[in-house]
């Protein structure tokens, strides 16, 4: 049987009271964990930033990038989410020497970048709540930092392996129409939705279906969708960019040592070769 396709789905109540947005990321989670080579909790709580940094993006800047990182309770830990406008996302984890899992206690922090339109880039901090995940730090980023009350869950189910079983998650955005008595509805409703585990396990955390289930009863109509898929920016281009910007001596002893460089994507792990001659051509824009 073919893997159900990971998407997102964007929705508004005709009454203009609430946006909705679901999406399904199993095998985008499960590509990036791979390519991080984690597996357990570790995966969870990655595949949960994943979710949450496609939401952000949807929600805030479906047209550009998102980077959402999170900062483990030790300060040296930390993972990273980045959702394109395209719907690529891709991941990073990297744990500090000896753990072998990332802590959110009292001084985990998530940082939050989105580029704006014209080049520069918003970006916002909060603090993991006390007893708190990503959920709620997510939630708590766009109260604080963009002055939106939402409703935000993400999920990341692991097997007996502690391989990614499945993903994904839903937000629910209250805008300026929004009566009091409809966000008593919505109220009541979301408390069958506050954790998406349930829905995950019951294999009904499909965007459709949870878009059907938070808004039943409600008139709403699609306000657009999209593909997420895992998948990396990474080139040789890019890369020698990168390299083109070291010290001018650096260069220098890397093509005196003789030898080809070998260079590793930190997000996709696919290899990179750059022979003497190729470095000597970076010594002309350096």
């Amino acid at each position: 049987m073919p893997h159900a396709r990971d998407s997102v789905l964007r929705a508004m109540t005709d009454d203009g009271s609430f946006r909705v947005i679901a999406t399904r990321t199993t095998e985008m989670v499960r590509g990036a964990s791979q390519a991080q080579r984690v597996s357990g909790a570790v995966a969870r709580t990655f595949g949960e930033l994943l979710t949450g940094g496609v939401l952000v993006r949807e929600s805030m800047a479906p047209d550009l990038r998102v980077q959402v990182v999170l900062q483990g309770d030790d300060e040296r830990s930390r993972m990273v989410a980045d959702a394109h406008p395209s719907g690529l996302t891709r991941g990073l984890v990297q744990l500090a020497s000896g753990q072998s899992a990332i802590s959110l206690g009292g001084r985990a922090l998530v940082q939050v970048a989105r580029t704006l339109h014209n080049g520069s880039v918003h970006q916002g901090v909060v603090s993991v709540p006390e007893g708190g995940g990503i959920s709620s730090a997510l939630m708590a980023y766009m109260q604080e930092s963009e002055q939106t009350v939402t409703m935000i869950a993400v999920g990341c189910l692991v097997d007996d392996n502690g391989d990614i079983a499945a993903a994904g998650g839903y937000l629910v955005q209250l805008l300026p129409e929004l009566d009091e008595g409809m966000l008593m509805v919505m109220t009541e409703r979301l408390k069958d939705f506050q954790s998406m585990e349930p829905l995950l396990l019951r294999g009904a955390a499909a965007p459709e279906d949870l878009l059907a289930e938070t808004l039943y009863g409600m008139p709403y109509t699609r306000v657009g969708d999209g593909d997420v898929t895992f998948g990396c920016t990474c080139s040789p281009a890019r890369l020698a960019a990168s390299l083109a910007t070291l010290p001018r001596a650096d260069i220098e002893s890397m093509i005196a040592d003789g030898k080809v460089l070998e260079i590793e994507c930190d997000f996709c792990r696919k290899n990179y070769d750059y022979s003497p001659e190729q470095l000597r051509g970076l010594l002309a824009v350096n």
